[in-house]
This record gives C-alpha cells, sequence and structure tokens, in this order.
C-alpha cells in the first residue's frame, strides 16, 4: 500500500468513527468509540510527523517545504479554532486561564522562550 494510500483509509476510517459517535447515544459506547478516534488519530499523527512529510519535505522544493508547514497547521489551527475554541468556553474564564498558565509553561521549558498571548505583548 503506498503512503498516501494508507493516509487515505485512516482519513476515512476516522470520518466513519465520527459518524458512528454522532449516531451512537449509548454514552459507554460513545466513550468507547472516542477512545477509539484519540488512538487512531494519535498513530496517524505520528506516521505523518514521522515518517510522511520528512519524505515530502525530502523533495527539496520550495513548494514540498511550504506544504508540509501548512499541513502541520492545518492539522490543527482550523478546527480547534471553529470547534473546539467555543466549546472549550465551558471551562469558564479561571480555568482556561490556570490551562493557558500551565501551557504556557510547557511552551517556555520546550522552547527556553516565555510564550506570547495573542494580540498582547510578551508576558513577564
Amino acid at each position: 500500500m503506498t503512503a498516501t494510500n494508507l493516509l487515505k483509509k485512516q482519513h476515512q476510517e476516522v470520518k466513519s468513527l465520527f459518524r458512528r459517535v454522532q449516531k451512537t447515544e449509548d454514552t459507554e459506547a460513545r466513550h468507547d468509540l472516542r477512545k477509539e478516534i484519540i488512538n487512531n488519530l494519535t498513530v496517524h499523527a505520528k506516521i505523518e510527523e514521522e515518517i510522511f512529510y520528512p519524505a515530502v519535505r525530502g523533495i527539496g522544493t520550495e513548494k514540498a517545504k511550504d506544504l508540509v508547514l501548512e499541513a502541520y497547521e492545518e492539522h490543527h489551527a482550523d478546527e480547534e479554532e471553529k470547534d473546539m475554541f467555543p466549546l472549550a468556553q465551558k471551562l469558564g474564564e479561571a480555568q482556561l486561564e490556570a490551562v493557558g498558565e500551565r501551557m504556557a509553561a510547557r511552551v517556555e521549558a520546550f522552547t527556553g522562550q516565555a510564550a506570547e498571548p495573542a494580540g498582547r505583548g510578551r508576558r513577564r
């Protein structure tokens, strides 16, 4: 199986699982399906990021390099901002702030630099 066929197959499988979650009313079954989705997406992201993206980037053209960068961004930003961010508001301002502080600390641990909140200057 080619890399692209494998990735397409995984995309279809995850979409199918999402449809099943939407149709399932049983709480335990929904929970199990969500776990399966998380596992599938984790494996999918790892093989893309560890094997497929570097292979495509290795083509060496600017277009290949740009497309790989776009793929990294698209996997996360659009869906998060459209669907997950509005849902996250249910956490409430205090919990969102606490989670944000934990995330900023991890950014700093990974990069050695303080994370800058969107639309504001650097936090101290």
